[in-house]
């Protein structure tokens, strides 16, 4: 491992926008009447409920146990009666499964877990029990089980933890804020993944735009064997792939996956609700979320319960000063766009977005001109006209032998496309076919 990153090949370097939020220390949130919290938040088999209509719960208590190991528990982010068990707008448009807690005004805990106090000589797989326990998923946006990233099949070594601190999406500062006030958890929560991968040190991974976050980590790193990597400012650094290719030079095949690298990534805000759910005995009912865009009255970060709508969090911010053009949940180049305001935070949820009208350009789409911009830019050397146009024509064979499976979904290609094609989107949906037909066949 070099002292001087690496830079990976392509990515750009939109407006990061931060200045918005980034000096704005992170608030909590206040008791809600009502939550709407989302049954399916993360990655694999959805959770299966344990509470129905008329139910009391305190705070933390289980709501749905994992249903597999591909799966995590969901908890109460606050004491309350179950009063329904119907469905709410999801992140994708589509109505979802959804737990309606009625807030009590207690806010009581129920029984957390025992804090691990003593972790540094507790069992490594106790450890990792109380991560799957405390319903832990990769915070970074994805919504993959920690759990599962520390469970390395066997004949999978693991040498090399990486905690993501890049924060590389435009606009987002919550990683930011939270890397510097409560660095000592990220530290911490390094420390304890090392732990459980059997490892004695850990690096953590932030942009050069942040400054005074990497010198708040290495006051605290060396207490913990943690060193901090100051990275390139150039998106998509935080991408797993780039990422280790940045920090170790060891780059990750088509198709496959950190681990056969030797390598484990987790998020900047998985290693805090990792360090909590094992010092403090917390389960993950909250997230730390970036709330901005030039319509927003007060940008900022927030602590926020899961099931929190996201109506009420604009509320919390001031509401608008102009009507927005779009609502993104997420970042500017990977978020996804929004028909509702009823849609809530879930343990994924970095940001909320507004896009004021005159940041959106109305174009259409034209031909491709072949000039290879998208090509250059691709941190995943793939060949996004051709696949795009592979997806436009339905040979979602072709587009498979081209690798789009491969793609990040990092919006790098569309963001330089002068001719305004959709890429990403076509990309999506070619992996979408895709899946489709392999299910078929199955």
């Amino acid at each position: 491992m070099s002292d001087k990153p690496r830079k990976f090949k392509g990515g750009v370097h939109p407006n990061d926008s931060k200045a918005l939020s980034a000096s704005k220390p992170i608030q909590d949130a206040p008791l809600l009447d009502t939550y709407k919290v989302i049954m399916h938040q993360n990655i694999g088999a959805p959770p299966e409920l344990v509470v129905k209509k008329g139910d009391t719960v305190k705070k933390g208590d289980l709501l749905a146990k994992a249903s597999g190991f591909v799966s995590v528990p969901l908890h109460a982010p606050t004491s309350g009666t179950i009063k329904a068990i119907d469905k709410c707008p999801g992140p994708t448009g589509m109505a979802v499964p959804a737990i309606e807690i009625t807030a009590d005004g207690e806010d009581e805990w129920g029984s957390p877990f025992v804090p691990i106090t003593d972790w540094k000589n507790c069992d490594p797989a106790v450890l990792k029990q109380r991560v799957w326990d405390a319903g832990i998923v990769g915070m970074g946006g994805a919504g993959f089980p920690a759990h599962v990233k520390l469970s390395p099949p066997e004949g999978k070594t693991i040498n090399t933890l990486i905690l993501n601190g890049a924060e590389c999406e435009p606009y987002l500062t919550a990683d930011h804020r939270l890397m510097l006030e409560q660095a000592e958890d990220v530290v911490r929560g390094a420390a304890i993944i090392a732990r459980i991968l059997g490892l004695e040190t850990a690096v953590i991974g932030v942009e050069e735009n942040k400054p005074d976050a990497i010198a708040q980590l290495k006051e605290i790193a060396g207490k913990y064997n943690v060193t901090v990597q100051a990275l390139p400012v150039n998106y998509p650094q935080g991408a797993e792939k780039q990422l280790i290719y940045a920090i170790t030079g060891r780059e990750v095949p088509i198709g496959k996956l950190p681990m056969d690298v030797h390598c484990v990534v987790q998020n900047v805000a998985s290693a805090v609700a990792i360090a909590e759910a094992v010092v403090k005995g917390r389960p993950s009912i909250d997230r730390i979320t970036t709330v901005t865009g030039k319509p927003v009255v007060n940008p900022g970060n927030w602590r926020f319960r899961i099931g929190t709508p996201i109506e009420k969090a604009l509320e919390l911010v001031g509401g608008v000063n102009a009507q927005p053009a779009k609502l993104l949940l997420g970042g500017p180049m990977m978020g996804i766009a929004q028909k509702s305001l009823g849609v809530t935070v879930m343990k994924n949820t970095s940001g909320i977005l507004l896009i004021a009208a005159d940041e959106v350009s109305l174009y259409t789409s034209e031909p491709c001109i072949r000039c290879g911009r998208c090509v250059e830019v691709c941190p995943m050397s793939i060949l996004p006209a051709t696949i795009s146009q592979a997806v436009e024509n339905k040979r979602f064979d072709w587009a498979e032998e081209l690798n789009v499976m491969a793609c990040i979904e990092c919006g790098s290609c569309s963001y330089v496309c002068p001719s305004h094609r959709p890429l990403n989107q076509h990309f999506k949906r070619g992996k979408i076919e895709i899946q489709a037909q392999l299910r078929k066949k199955k």
